[in-house]
């Protein structure tokens, strides 16, 4: 067998079983609760729903934000769900992703991506696991308007 061929084919053979680990490692229970209250929380956006928000924030979360002017932004829970009065049960119009989970113990750390047709939303949502349940406890995010076609 070409010595080329033969460390190319046991490098395949050594990955196979790292890459089945990471993949098994990647669909923790513990990975599985955090995106399903992540996806409350995206159903809530999607939807103007604030039950489907209260379910996924702790009560006392707070969402951090650079406004206008480059200041630090922040809105408290009561806040922030004043916003969805007006449009509640309304479906935005848009593609709500998560794109990254990292779940050590009982925290976690998901990068989620809303696109929407006049804007795109960056989000890092810190979440904690305690009496048995996971909750995000705090938001950072970013906005950005998107050049109109």
């Amino acid at each position: 067998m070409h010595r080329g061929l033969r460390s190319a084919l046991l490098l395949a053979f050594l990955t196979v079983p790292a890459v089945s680990r990471a993949q098994k490692a990647s669909s923790s229970p513990d990975e599985a609760a955090v995106r399903q209250v992540v996806t409350t929380y995206l159903h809530g956006l999607k939807f103007n729903d604030v039950p489907s928000l209260e379910k996924a924030f702790w009560p006392d979360a707070k969402l951090f934000f650079v406004g206008t002017g480059g200041h630090l932004g922040q809105l408290s829970q009561a806040e922030w769900y004043k916003g969805f009065a007006t449009s509640a049960g309304k479906e935005e119009e848009g593609d709500l992703k998560i794109v990254s989970v990292e779940v050590t113990r009982d925290i976690a750390n998901v990068k989620v991506v809303e696109e929407y047709p006049t804007s795109r939303y960056t989000d890092y949502i810190a979440l904690i696991r305690f009496d048995g349940a996971w909750r995000i406890v705090n938001k950072i995010y970013t906005a950005e308007k998107k050049p109109k076609k």
